[in-house]
């Protein structure tokens, strides 16, 4: 059986932790179906920086995982990766953690990699066109999945 865990006290003590999140809001950084975001506790809200992904607790008391978009005199503004919406301001109070990793396929991967870094930089900056880019992308994946589950299903090759 799998045991449940408290997020907030154990990030509040100063641990580590290792979650798989859940929903799309942060792909294609982070896809729940594969990966795992491995988050500390902030002891000083003014740590923060622009391009970090943080988990806060929205005032409907729902925990989430987003990307800090700008850092403004009146709170925080985040933003999804694969949204183009952009939330806040949000309380420094409410953020309870900030990611320093994660992990893709059984490897870890710290987001001071240089890789890492890069694409969340273009990522951000790509936020006025991300729909453009994501929709056709998606439509893209789902020709290419459809063309294999064809090849790959004996009812199509008669």
């Amino acid at each position: 059986m799998e045991q449940i865990y408290e997020i907030e006290p154990l990030l509040k003590a100063g641990a580590c932790i290792q979650i798989h999140p859940q929903g799309y809001s942060m792909y294609p950084f982070i896809d729940p179906r594969r990966d795992e975001v491995v988050l500390a506790g902030i002891e000083d809200g003014s740590a923060l920086r622009r391009r970090d992904v943080v988990l806060y607790r929205r005032e409907n008391g729902m925990l989430v995982l987003h990307r800090i978009y700008k850092i403004g005199q009146d709170g925080l503004y985040l933003l999804g990766d694969h949204q183009t919406a952009i939330e806040g301001p949000v309380r420094r109070e409410q953020v309870k953690g900030k990611m320093t990793g994660m992990v893709r396929d059984g490897r870890y991967m710290d987001v001071g990699n240089p890789g890492y870094r890069m694409l969340s930089v273009v990522w951000l900056w790509l936020r006025p066109a991300r729909r453009a880019i994501m929709v056709p992308a998606a439509r893209l994946r789902r020709m290419v999945r459809f063309a294999l589950f064809r090849r790959n299903n004996k009812r199509y090759n008669k």
